[in-house]
């Protein structure tokens, strides 16, 4: 019997996959537990319809995240912060202040997009990635200066 599967199940295939099992399987397993639907023209015509809007969907947020990317390519921030002696700092510039200054500037990211590894503890200009889309990523140029009395 074939099968397209709503979920991934181990050892038959993801989501989506139109699949050959044995026909008991899908009707005492797969189907009651609604893991699969079975293959028939109007399931398959919904599922390919469902493929096309979910593509169309990917394609936009796609499109969106490069757009942010290039304009946050061109864009730099400067964080102020207090400094001691030797330029060290009173405590660090972390992805929230980064998220921040990116926000003055009118750019609306997620905080858990910024990939910063450990938090800035020096000043001097740094370059930081953010993962906008699974397949788009821009680097933010950051200042951490010191702050003027």
């Amino acid at each position: 019997m074939k099968i397209i599967l709503l979920d991934k199940v181990d050892k038959l295939g993801n989501k989506g996959d139109i699949v050959e099992v044995a026909d008991g399987y899908a009707r005492n397993y797969l189907i009651p537990k609604k893991l699969a639907v079975a293959a028939t023209p109007s399931n398959l015509k919904a599922w390919e319809a469902q493929q096309r809007l979910l593509k169309s969907k990917e394609e936009k947020a796609k499109a969106k995240a490069e757009k942010i990317a290039r304009r946050i390519n061109k864009t730099t921030v400067t964080i102020k912060v207090k400094v001691g002696e030797e330029g060290k700092l009173f405590g660090a510039v972390s992805s929230i202040d980064i998220l921040n200054a990116l926000r003055d500037k009118g750019i609306e990211v997620e905080k858990g997009m910024i990939r910063l590894e450990e938090a800035l503890r020096q000043t001097g200009t740094f370059k930081v990635p953010i993962k906008l889309h699974p397949e788009v990523e821009a680097s933010l140029k950051v200042v951490v200066a010191p702050e003027e009395d």
